[in-house]
């Protein structure tokens, strides 16, 4: 059987732009917040895959889905848009060694 490429959403990229942005985070703090060790991923993986060039691996979309408390549908789907609201990340929080509260934040985010 052939191999056929499978149509990637057109938003997609444009999303996890957004979600990296309403996060105020660079590319490298990103990753820092993923929980995504399935393998390396660096910072030029993110661009491109922000830039709809390159196919984010499945995992890696539940690990933005999760950061942020939203379905994966809403990455995937491009008939739905990301919440107008998206947790944001206070300037502190941006520091190094801030990662672990920013966590703790949205884990307790999304048990309420």
């Amino acid at each position: 059987m052939g191999r056929s490429q499978r149509p990637l959403p057109r938003r997609l990229g444009e999303k996890l732009r957004q979600i990296r942005e309403s996060l105020g985070l660079t590319l490298e703090q990103m990753i820092g917040q993923l929980d995504y060790a399935s393998s390396p991923i660096y910072p030029t993986n993110i661009s491109a895959m922000e830039r709809g060039e390159r196919e984010p691996p499945l995992p890696l979309l539940l690990s933005y889905a999760r950061l942020v408390g939203i379905s994966t549908d809403v990455l995937i789907d491009d008939g739905l848009s990301l919440p107008n609201e998206l947790p944001a990340v206070r300037k502190q929080a941006r520091k190094k060694g801030a990662t672990t509260s920013l966590k703790k934040s949205l884990t307790n985010r999304a048990r309420r």
